[in-house]
């Protein structure tokens, strides 16, 4: 499903070229549940964007459901996060002036889908994430956890067969976190692949797949059960 082949990706500071990705090749197939590890500056999040066409490598080949990535312009690369992709961030990245409904509705009303047809795919997924009574409330109003609800709920709004989630329970207490990967943990269960970027420990025993990065490489790569 996800093909990275040799992906590099450098920056530029100045005079200096910083190397952040340093020939990473991985396979994911469909339905796995995967987590991401490494000390700070290894390269996780960077290949996270990668993965999430939120970025471009500067080498290397990548493949999602066979089709080149790297070759496509910038609306086609939205097309594809829009429809295929699902993202869960540690900061929420809620609109604070939008109601929780309004904010799972967004994606869709990036794909122009009608107001009545987003409500009727919204709210339904608000009432499984638990928040049936929080819909009319905004971020502020809504606990750390429950937000967090709420952007598993707009991630999944076009039913995307993978869900990228970036330190998904890095914000939260231990109880909401383990809410939080309970729910990753069962959308997986229901054929979803989902990919997390973690520093817990915890976290990455629940998953089935480890993959350890460090300096831009991959040095570890185990399948937990």
């Amino acid at each position: 499903m996800i093909e990275l082949t040799n992906i590099t990706k450098s920056y530029r500071m100045g005079h200096v070229e910083l190397q952040v990705l340093a020939g990473v090749s991985l396979s994911v197939q469909k339905g796995e549940l995967i987590a991401i590890m490494g000390p700070s500056g290894s390269g996780k999040s960077t290949l996270m964007n990668i993965i999430g066409c939120l970025d471009r490598p500067t080498s290397g080949v990548y493949r999602l459901d066979g089709r080149e990535i790297s070759t496509l312009n910038d609306d086609e690369l939205a097309l594809i996060r829009n429809s295929k992709l699902g993202f869960v961030f540690q900061t929420f990245n809620l609109l604070p002036r939008f109601s929780a409904l309004k904010n799972v509705e967004v994606p869709l009303i990036y794909s122009g889908i009608p107001a009545r047809t987003r409500r009727e795919r919204a709210i339904p997924l608000l009432q499984q994430v638990g928040l049936a009574d929080r819909m009319d409330h905004k971020p502020t109003e809504l606990s750390g956890g429950q937000q967090q609800r709420v952007a598993i709920a707009r991630a999944l709004v076009n039913n995307p067969p993978v869900l990228l989630a970036d330190e998904p329970t890095g914000n939260l207490d231990s109880r909401s976190g383990a809410e939080i990967l309970n729910m990753l943990i069962a959308l997986n269960d229901k054929g979803v692949t989902v990919i997390i970027v973690t520093h817990d420990q915890n976290v990455a025993a629940r998953c089935r797949r480890i993959i350890t990065l460090k300096d831009g490489f991959i040095v570890g790569d185990s399948l937990v059960h």
